[in-house]
């Protein structure tokens, strides 16, 4: 598929979805697979929000255990499964170490909590709870000599932008239609319909669609939408949380992860991420303004900092940080007044307006359910959209994930380098990590090393930045290192200002 960078006037459609994160994008992947006309609008890059800027896990959520969360729980549990089928280049099992020491949950709440774990969800493929000695245990090794047993259990780790911008792919390739760069001006019912008006935001240039139907998968934005877009009320209100991470460099030998708890009985967690990497978080902090400008502060670095040092021998400082990160979370607002127990679940504020055209706002939500949310949205709006299809994402793979058996991105390596022997191994182990078996397409018609093209930086070339630009819709460097290849943790701020002027040098609009 060749992505066309700009599109006009999109005429008629069965559904607009304004929105290019997880949920919007999951939504407009599963109608087109449906047979519907979609458009999707996103006023600036896929996942340029919260969907770039999660935890990275595909997990069931262990500690909604403890606000009695048992369906939420249950439904990522079996999602996780669903995504480690469908996704298996950029959704990867890893093993979570949890010690337990004084001052911790007790042994007993943890071991029950982990046993429904293990039997809430269809778990298939991943191992179940085991006990650690970690005086013996390798696990062991980074931790202070107090503590003396663990709980290893199972969950998934994910690209999260990576799962935005392939499940786009996929609507693209199904006829939706993916307006980055486009904002959504206003929206007016008329003639029982949505009348859209959209902004190119390149050219500056406005046009119109029409819609049966409209989708507001906005997150942060979800009232401003509702209210200053739609010009509609709603009784559901949304809760703003920030989440904020820190990246270090990796301080532990082994792939697996640890789970622990802060002195205030908050979890955190801390991840290998991208090789040389470790990402600890998350913060939950009450957040107003506006979430474009959202950033991590320094009462956060601290917070994390703290947990590490009650766990780990010899822990990370504030001269070890690479980064920070934080995103916005738009949760249901349910009056709950701990923002660390305000739930996860997700809520509908469908808008029929005396049986008028239908605009559905999507409140909450976490990356590993967004495929059933999305199923959800359009059971909802089925009885204006009747030509829609039945379901069909629960055993579909996402794009690079076709032809991958057991041995994994293992066979695509093998493949790469069978068919390009002059590709290093590091690079081809990238490539399949991004696009798995469509990683070929990017080397396609090269025959030596000098068919890459120019390098970056970081193992970039000319010829990956020329497929993310023709098929994922990147524009900008930022777009490049910070959401499609994870990038730009090991380049500079000069590789950001030559790609940049590169990526401008090089990009040709085509108008469909």
């Amino acid at each position: 598929m060749v992505v066309k960078q700009t599109q006009r006037e999109a005429g008629e459609v069965d559904l607009v979805v304004i929105g290019g994160g997880i949920n919007g994008v999951g939504i407009a992947r599963d109608a087109a697979g449906r047979g519907l006309s979609v458009v999707l609008s996103e006023k600036g890059d896929l996942a340029e929000g919260t969907s770039s800027r999660s935890g990275k896990l595909i997990h069931g959520g262990l500690r909604y255990l403890e606000h009695f969360e048992f369906r939420l729980v249950r439904e990522a549990l079996v999602e996780r499964e669903v995504l480690l089928e469908s996704a298996p280049h950029i959704v990867q099992p890893r093993r979570f170490v949890m010690p337990q020491g004084s001052g911790d949950r007790s042994r007993w709440l943890v071991r029950i909590g982990l046993l429904l774990y293990d039997t809430l969800g269809k778990r298939r493929r991943l191992p179940g709870t085991r006990t650690i000695n970690l005086c013996h245990a390798p696990e062991g090794a980074p931790l202070k000599t107090r503590y003396r047993v663990a709980y290893e259990y199972s969950d998934c780790w994910v690209d999260d932008s990576r799962l935005v911008v392939l499940s786009a792919v996929d609507a693209a390739e199904r006829g939706a239609r993916i307006l980055t760069r486009t904002a959504c001006v206003d929206a007016i019912r008329e003639d029982n319909a949505w009348r859209v008006r959209m902004e190119d935001g390149a050219t500056g240039r406005q046009f119109e669609v029409r819609a049966r139907a409209l989708v507001n998968a906005t997150g942060p934005w979800v009232e401003d939408v509702i209210t200053r877009i739609a010009g509609r009320n709603t009784t559901l209100k949304v809760r703003l949380v920030k989440g904020s991470h820190l990246v270090t460099r990796k301080f532990w030998s082994g792939e697996q992860g640890y789970l622990i708890q802060n002195d205030d009985g908050r979890v955190v967690f801390v991840n290998p991420f991208e090789g040389d990497f470790a990402l600890v978080g998350t913060t939950d902090i009450p957040f107003e303004g506006r979430p474009e400008d959202v950033s991590m502060d320094d009462d956060e670095v601290a917070y994390l900092l703290r947990a590490l040092n009650r766990y780990f021998a010899d822990p990370p400082g504030p001269d070890d940080i690479v980064t920070t990160f934080s995103g916005v979370r738009s949760l249901h607002d349910d009056d709950t007044l701990d923002p660390s127990a305000v739930t996860r679940d997700y809520a509908f504020d469908l808008d029929v307006a005396d049986g008028k055209a239908p605009m559905l706002s999507i409140f909450g939500g976490k990356i590993t359910t967004f495929r059933r949310l999305a199923e959800h949205a359009l059971e909802k709006l089925r009885p204006w959209l009747p030509g829609a299809g039945p379901r069909w994402t629960a055993r579909a793979r996402l794009p690079g994930g076709e032809n991958i058996g057991d041995s994994g991105l293992d066979d695509c390596v093998r493949q790469m380098r069978s068919a390009h022997d002059w590709l290093p191994e590091t690079l081809a182990r990238h490539l399949a990590r991004r696009y798995g078996s469509r990683a070929v397409r990017v080397l396609e018609d090269m025959h030596d090393h000098s068919d890459l093209g120019e390098e970056f930086g970081a193992g970039l070339h000319e010829a990956e930045v020329t497929y993310l630009m023709a098929n994922e819709w990147a524009r900008s460097a930022e777009d490049v290192l910070d959401r499609r290849t994870r990038l730009g943790l090991k380049v500079d701020a000069a590789t950001y200002r030559h790609l940049d002027a590169w990526m401008t040098s090089h990009y040709t609009p085509t108008l469909r």
